[in-house]
């Protein structure tokens, strides 16, 4: 059996080229006892990647040179040796960016068995989602009223975010940049703010036309000017969590940060960064209590597919480029 996957084979500067990723192939040994065969079917690609690429160990170990990428798939057992899989069984895993993957049954886990689609577990069922719901009310204790602040958020996490705090009951206000994207998030009772031709200052002024008291919470996915427009719209106690900052994921060079920190002690506010594998004990009871949520259309999802392992790399880049609306998968 043959394993078609992509590498990369230098660190790369700045945004990566599409040059920068590599097709190869391999032919897999017969399994070993206790090891499965998967024919993946969906493939994730998401932001914190980037950061796997520059060869520096942070929460995650990075990419090895000139070996298959990984990430989170979803596919079909299609041969097993381990008591715990059958042919046909279908699975989530870390065996991402290839057609075929070879894993011990360990690395393995079956999928939930919701009326929904089985790419929902990369996405609305899956990390994303389970990075929502942590960072809402784990990380800035989300109370019923609060104002909500959501950047990127017409993205996988941003778009289930601001649904959660919908829900809530206060003010949601989502940061999102082209015009089907606004649309989308004020068809949900949000209310949209583009970013696009704005600065830091007149953003900030967008925001409190967007709501005049302030914000209850900040859900942080972008950093740069979307950061410190937040900051000059804080309430009283407001918390920041802190999911990711996609602006400066292909800096080459180190950033002003905001000049505008000191809203953190006039405001009395928190701000905490989080890494949603240190909270994964919350991710059955997630799926268990949103499952039905999702399979009844109550949570609305938004996906954007590019098909054939081929066009990996034009997926992942495009995250960094407001390609996508909601999760970027990778239909095989």
């Amino acid at each position: 059996m043959q394993s078609r996957y992509f590498t990369i084979n230098e660190h790369p500067q700045g945004l990566p080229t599409r040059e920068l990723f590599q097709l190869e192939a391999l032919e897999l040994p017969a399994l070993a006892d206790g090891e499965v065969l998967i024919r993946n079917s969906w493939l994730s690609v998401d932001p914190y990647m980037r950061g796997r690429m520059d060869g520096v160990t942070t929460y995650i170990e990075p990419f090895t040179l000139g070996e298959p990428l990984d990430g989170a798939a979803v596919g079909e057992v299609i041969e097993s040796r381990s008591a715990r899989f059958n042919a046909g069984d279908k699975v989530r895993h870390m065996g991402g960016w290839r057609d075929i993957a070879q894993l011990p049954a360990e690395q393995v886990e079956p999928l939930p068995e919701f009326d929904v689609p089985e790419q929902a577990y990369l996405g609305v069922l899956g990390m994303p989602g389970t990075t929502a719901w942590v960072g809402l009310n784990v990380i800035a204790d989300m109370q019923d009223g609060d104002n909500v602040l959501v950047s990127a958020a017409s993205g996988a996490v941003g778009s289930l975010a601001v649904q959660l705090a919908k829900a809530k009951g206060g003010t949601v206000v989502g940061i999102a940049g082209d015009q089907h994207k606004l649309d989308w998030l004020e068809s949900k009772g949000i209310k949209a703010v583009s970013y696009k031709g704005k600065n830091a200052r007149e953003l900030s002024a967008a925001l409190k036309e967007a709501c005049p008291e302030g914000f209850d919470v900040y859900y942080e996915n972008v950093g740069g000017d979307c950061l410190e427009a937040a900051l000059d719209n804080l309430r009283v106690g407001a918390r920041i969590a802190v999911c990711g900052m996609i602006a400066r994921y292909n800096d080459d060079a180190p950033a002003a940060g905001p000049g505008n920190l000191a809203m953190l002690l006039i405001r009395r506010a928190r701000m905490q960064g989080f890494i949603v594998f240190d909270h994964w004990e919350h991710h059955v009871d997630f799926v268990n209590e949103f499952g039905p949520r999702v399979a009844s259309g109550e949570i609305d999802y938004q996906e954007t597919v590019m098909n054939g392992l081929e066009s990996l790399p034009d997926a992942f880049l495009g995250l960094f480029s407001g390609g996508n609306q909601g999760k970027m998968l990778v239909k095989l």
